[in-house]
């Protein structure tokens, strides 16, 4: 029962730290290496709060950071 215990206890203490709050600058980073993967030709990736993101469709957050106190907004800009 205690090797079940700590097996449960080691494995939420390693999520924990693969749950590690990321960047912003290098979240978007790595989305915009995506973004350009796929070749969109012109788009803007924007760092705003959380009450900044609350006022843009849920579709164009794309990544949070900094413990969810600030997201990501994608938008796909016309040629």
């Amino acid at each position: 029962m205690k090797r079940i215990a700590l097996g449960v206890f080691c494995c939420a203490l390693a999520a924990s730290a693969l749950a590690a709050p990321k960047d912003c600058e290098e979240l978007r980073k790595e989305i915009e290496v995506k973004i350009q993967a796929k070749a969109v030709p012109s788009y803007t990736l924007e760092i705003v709060s959380k009450k900044e993101a609350e006022k843009h469709d849920i579709a164009m957050i794309v990544g949070r950071c900094e413990n969810g106190t600030k997201a990501i907004i994608y938008q796909k800009n016309d040629i």
